[in-house]
């Protein structure tokens, strides 16, 4: 058993009193945990730890593992340039890792290392446990937008990694929880930010790694929470294994939650093999989805799965409703994989006979022509989650003050320059951000005048 035991914690830079100044007192049950965490590690004597950071490198389709011999890192950027680390990395381990994943097809490796420094995801853990275990070397991996699913394979490949390298090796998923905890904190609330915790808390204090797959993209996003991925290479570490757990501490006084647990294996389990469950679980949801799906989502769908089979347009379906039919207006298909945007297209007024040929035309578009995406593969469809946004027609404002960014999209204008937000988007919160995201689309600077705004309703349809 080369895996000899993992840990969760947290990574609010407030821990150290060098920039807490006194507040990290509010965490005391963190900093304590934390530092008992790290005596946990120490106490395995492990040649090697594995530290899943969310604050490394991130690419939507590949976990970056740091190259090189070492890091070194500070927390400059939180006013602490004093505080200075570095580490050495276990070059082997990390090659021996990219090797297994080329051959598991798991899209990893130490290409684009554009920050190599250490980050404070990395480096919070390692301030606890380097005066234990000075000499301890380090793989540092990022996390990605990749699938669940491709997280738990990448923890079973560092397991088989120190496996075939006879490394003893110990996981820490660095990860805070949710940042929606409360309305005076620094993201706000969202009633999905407490509960997000307390699942997830439960479910790592007693090892049922699988229900980390029960989560939904949606769901996960308005919590904001941090280390979910984190914790799933960790279980995908432990796959096979059956595991003592233990819950160190929980905490969110900041509006943002902190829990630390420790896994220690005790033997093989053949019932613990999760893989399986991620697959029954997406089926399951997928279906459930599909079935909620209206009609304007359904035929965005249809086209775009025969688009990306066949490379030709379908015809449209001869049992529209009358409104799809009958009412022409601007149209946005917009598709989601994995909790993040894959393609978005649309028309701010009516290009096509109907509401039909609008979605038909550009649900096309929205997965082969958006030019921030490569063009979407068939592997890809089951996973594609669609809205259909109906705009309502364009109204001429005088300012900002007539927008509301829950309610109305905006159209900013100036010359032959024009962008387009739609209304309630996750991540804008007021009308300065809608306003300022559409300028930038259209190429317009903040400082420039003469701009004109227009308004518009949308219907939007999952």
């Amino acid at each position: 058993m080369s895996i000899l035991g993992a840990v969760t914690v947290p990574h609010p830079p407030i821990l150290l009193p060098a920039i807490g100044q006194g507040e990290e007192r509010a965490i005391q049950a963190t900093t304590e945990a934390c530092g008992e965490a790290m005596r946990f590690v120490a106490d395995l004597r492990p040649d090697v730890v594995v530290i899943l950071s969310p604050h490394s490198l991130l690419y939507s389709n590949y976990f970056h593992i740091s190259p090189g011999k070492g890091a070194k890192g500070s927390f400059a950027a939180f006013g602490a340039p004093q505080v200075q680390m570095s580490c050495v990395y276990d070059t082997e381990f990390a090659e021996q890792l990219g090797v297994l994943a080329r051959q598991a097809q798991v899209s990893a490796g130490p290409l684009g290392n554009r920050m190599p420094e250490l980050d404070h995801a990395t480096m919070l853990p390692l301030h606890y446990l380097q005066p234990l275990l000075p000499h301890v070397k380090v793989v540092r991996i990022g996390l990605s937008g990749l699938s669940l699913k491709e997280h738990y394979r990448l923890g079973m490949l560092l397991a088989e990694t120190a496996s075939r390298l006879s490394r003893r090796a110990v996981v820490i998923a660095s990860g805070d929880l949710s940042h929606k905890l409360t309305k005076d904190g620094p993201y706000g609330f969202d009633s999905a930010g407490p509960a997000y915790d307390r699942r997830v808390m439960d479910i790592l204090s007693h090892g049922r790694f699988d229900e980390l797959f029960d989560f939904d993209e949606d769901f996960l996003s308005r919590a904001a929470e941090c280390g979910h991925r984190s914790f799933t290479i960790l279980a995908g570490a432990l796959d096979g294994l059956a595991v003592e757990a233990r819950q160190l501490s929980y905490e969110g006084p900041f509006g943002v939650g902190y829990g630390v647990c420790v896994f220690r294996p005790t033997g093989t389990d053949a019932s613990r093999h999760y893989l399986s469950r991620y697959d029954e679980i997406r089926t399951a949801r997928r279906q459930e989805q599909r079935e909620r799906e209206d009609r304007y989502v359904r035929l965005a769908r249809a086209v775009v799965e025969h688009f990306v089979r066949t490379g030709s347009m379908p015809r449209l379906p001869e049992d529209l409703p009358g409104d799809m039919k009958e009412r022409r207006a601007g149209v946005f298909v917009s598709l989601q994989e994995h909790g993040s945007l894959r393609g978005c297209i649309g028309t701010i007024g009516p290009m096509y006979d109907n509401i039909a040929e609008e979605i038909r035309h550009n649900a096309v578009a929205a997965c082969s022509q958006d030019p921030r995406f490569t063009a979407v593969t068939p592997p890809e469809l089951p996973d594609l989650v669609y809205s259909v946004d109906v705009l309502g027609p364009l109204e001429p404002i005088p300012s900002p003050a007539a927008l509301d960014v829950k309610r109305y999209g905006v159209v900013v204008t100036k010359g032959s320059r024009t962008g387009l937000l739609l209304p309630n988007l996750d991540g804008v919160e007021t009308v300065e951000q809608q306003v300022s995201i559409a300028r930038e689309k259209a190429g317009i600077a903040e400082e420039e005048d003469g701009v004109t705004l227009e308004r518009f309703e949308v219907v939007r349809h999952f």
